[in-house]
């Protein structure tokens, strides 16, 4: 595997009249986990097909672990895993038996099979229900299931197209920890979609957020929640009334101020001292708690970003 496992120069996709693919040119390093982010209908999907060369672009190039997506895409789909929009089990059978089938359509020999899927149920906390058959479990567990299924014959690169989509939180939470495990100690790429933004940032070492087609930002998201550019402060305690909040809000360094009960949460102008609006709380009687003083969250970035429309 290269040390740049994807990369695309002016990727762009139409259908008909409607261009769902933008000029995206990005890299994605080898043995990261990269978060592909947008709203709905912005052209994540559609570009995870372009990758795998289900799709031809329009215009552009996409180099998949050093092959081209237009004309090698066969070598492509070879060498990765992919966990779409549906997972590909088959709810009749047991797991066990859903992932020797798929150890068979890899031609994977018996033994290897054997251990390939003891190994991964394993270490998705479903060796034990190995026998049940898939259709009587959770959507949580299908999920890890067919996580399982995608890196079952051990591909250099992995797509997981919204793999949390409607999963409760404890679920949601459980198959992240699981993913992020599995990536690291098989030394896999993750490209990974979504749209929450609270599971790019635990998970991801790099973001690309996309917006209509158009691609906005890539970087860490550390680096995105500084492109935000924005300073935060919270403040807990008493007195945190509508006069303190519309006072607070007039002051030159206030760019913004929300009241929620007992918390103030204000956005601050770049560069502002807020000594003052401390000093300002205590002399209008306010019993402080605790201040709070942070940089713009993925989230803020996020809808800098892409705005408040979609």
């Amino acid at each position: 595997m290269t040390d740049c496992a994807i990369r695309t120069e002016g990727l762009t996709r139409d259908f008909g009249s409607l261009r769902a693919v933008d000029g995206i040119s990005l890299e994605v390093p080898a043995g990261a986990i990269f978060g592909f982010l947008g709203p709905n209908g912005s052209g994540k999907t559609t570009t995870i097909r372009l990758l795998l060369g289900l799709l031809e672009p329009t215009h552009g190039t996409a180099t998949v672990l050093g092959h081209d997506a237009r004309t090698d895409a066969a070598a492509i789909r070879q060498h990765c895993g992919a966990l779409l929009e549906h997972s590909g089990l088959y709810e009749r059978m047991t797991a066990q038996d859903n992932l020797e089938f798929y150890a068979r359509v890899w031609h994977l020999d018996p033994s290897q099979r054997r251990e390939r899927v003891h190994e991964l149920l394993s270490g998705l906390a479903l060796w034990d229900r190995r026998n049940e058959l898939v259709g009587a479990w959770s959507r949580g567990m299908k999920q890890k299931l067919a996580v399982a299924r995608a890196l079952l014959h051990r591909p250099d690169l992995v797509f997981l197209d919204e793999p949390t989509a409607g999963l409760d939180p404890i679920a949601a939470a459980a198959l992240r920890e699981d993913l992020t495990a599995l990536a690291r100690r098989e030394g896999v790429t993750v490209f990974l979609t979504t749209h929450n933004l609270g599971e790019a940032e635990k998970l991801c070492d790099q973001v690309a957020v996309i917006r209509s087609g158009h691609l906005l930002a890539v970087g860490r998201p550390d680096e995105l929640r500084g492109q935000a550019r924005r300073d935060r402060m919270e403040i807990t305690g008493r007195g945190l009334d509508a006069r303190v909040t519309a006072l607070l809000s007039a002051q030159p360094a206030v760019e913004s101020a929300e009241n929620d009960g007992g918390r103030l949460t204000l956005r601050l102008r770049d560069g502002q001292d807020t000594a003052p609006l401390v000093t300002l709380l205590v002399h209008e009687g306010v019993e402080i708690d605790e201040v709070r003083k942070g940089g713009a969250d993925l989230e803020e970035a996020f809808m800098a970003l892409v705005g408040t429309d979609q």
